[in-house]
């Protein structure tokens, strides 16, 4: 097995060696390359201790990330690696890091200290891979495996049951059945894990190439970091648009959606409301009349409780908000959007509303048609520079005071302004504003 390594990268192992120090690429860059797939960086393991690093590496710049687990950081050509020292973990009291790290001269202890074996891989170009846990093989069978006892792995530290979820998502691979026993047993754990660190999978995950199936088979997992989701599952809508039930549709809807983030956390909680508005009419049809409205405002409270960031949880609820504006492909609608939204926001709610639609009755298609087409409508009306906002008027509030408008009553009129120029009533001419604008002072006197 020969991987072809970056010149940067093997100019790290090939210096580590000629001081003598043995020195690998390690975990999630071995597995990536395995699967033909490019690594977002690259970890080297070395047997040498953080200082014995530094000397090696006199002549480039070496920050100090983390001598403590033996980490260090070696720049090369503007680069950046992150060089490890080989350890063995000591217990983890707290369920979230190792009580204490303990050097090693073997790679073997570093490979046994790694939480699946698809991540427990080492290669270097001259004794090729080192594979003691059969990583290659699970990446073969497609499936998640823990190196050794998965109750023992969870319990030392319960985020990796977000992290078997999360790479089952990312790479499309199942989990090994002893691996989703206890993910299920051991969920509660969660509890126990900082928000941020679990929000941070959960992102990952929903980002993922096949997020359904872990949404859909680990729903009570999910539902430990976000527990409003338990009245979603199995709650059947009894509506003539929907084929799924309100979680069932909810984990479709994010797999058939754009892969942005804010996308997939709109639609992982834009139906997160419907419960609680469910009404059915005489003839047993379900109805969620205000879901989007309380939907948007239960995302916002899950999402601060998340810790995610201000404007992620601004953005997501919004988005949320809108999912459910009927699809119209007019030019007053869509400037209408687009002057509520913004324009990135107006093409990020064009997807959720898109992978809304997919996951309905197949009539549903036709609405994403309608979509696609008021997107594309968009991109013509902003490349036409036509008028979205207060400052693309030929107007500004200076003029409206020279007018006699005062106060508060200038903001009132600029936007009276805009919305008689979005609907069409009136052309983005100076003239024809300002005798809008006299008219409607004339109207008040």
């Amino acid at each position: 097995m020969t991987i072809s390594l970056p010149k940067n990268v093997k100019t790290v192992i090939e210096i580590l060696e000629k001081n003598g120090y043995e020195a690998y690429i390690v975990g999630g860059c071995v597995r990536d390359e395995l699967l033909g797939r490019t690594p977002k960086d690259y970890d080297i393991a070395t047997s040498a201790v953080p200082e014995q690093t530094k000397r090696c590496f006199k002549n480039f710049k070496v920050i100090e990330t983390g001598v403590q687990h033996g980490t260090v950081t070696v720049i090369v050509n503007g680069e950046s690696f992150e060089v490890t020292t080989f350890r063995k973990d000591g217990a983890y009291s707290d369920r979230r890091r190792p009580d204490s790290v303990v050097f090693s001269s073997n790679i073997r202890d570093d490979l046994a200290r790694r939480d699946f074996t698809v991540n427990a891989m080492a290669y270097n170009p001259r004794t090729g891979l080192i594979d003691l846990h059969e990583g290659q093989k699970d990446l073969f069978r497609r499936r998640i495996t823990c190196v050794g006892n998965p109750e023992k792995r969870f319990g030392e530290d319960a985020l990796r049951i977000m992290r078997a979820l999360r790479f089952a998502s990312e790479l499309d691979f199942g989990l090994d059945k002893r691996v989703a026993e206890a993910a299920h047993k051991m969920k509660d754990l969660l509890e126990e894990i900082s928000v941020e660190r679990t929000s941070k999978e959960l992102s990952l995950l929903l980002c993922g190439v096949a997020p359904f199936d872990i949404l859909t088979e680990f729903s009570d997992v999910i539902a430990v970091i976000i527990p409003e989701i338990e009245l979603c599952i199995d709650f059947d809508q009894h509506s003539k648009y929907h084929i799924y039930d309100v979680w069932t549709h909810t984990a479709a809807a994010v797999e058939r959606s754009e892969a942005d983030p804010d996308v997939r956390l709109a639609l992982m909680l834009h139906d997160i409301g419907k419960p609680f508005c469910f009404k059915a009419d005489d003839e047993g049809n379900g109805h969620f009349y205000g879901h989007e409205k309380l939907s948007a405002d239960i995302a916002g409270t899950i999402l601060h409780r998340l810790r995610f960031r201000a404007e992620t949880t601004a953005r997501v609820s919004k988005l949320i908000r809108y999912h459910y504006v009927t699809p119209v492909n007019d030019d007053k609608v869509v400037k209408r959007l687009l002057s509520t939204l913004g324009t990135e926001d107006y093409f990020l709610l064009m997807e959720v509303m898109k992978g809304d639609n997919r996951e309905k009755h197949r009539f549903c298609i036709e609405r994403v048609q309608v979509i696609e087409a008021m997107q594309k409508r968009a991109e013509r009306i902003i490349a036409e520079e036509q008028c979205l906002k207060l400052s693309d008027l030929a107007v500004n509030g200076g003029d409206m005071l020279e007018l006699g408008f005062t106060g508060e009553g200038i903001g009132t009129i600029l936007k009276d302004i805009l919305d008689a120029v979005i609907d069409e009533k009136i052309p983005n001419e100076r003239a024809a504003l300002l005798r809008f604008a006299r008219g409607r002072l004339a109207s008040k006197s």
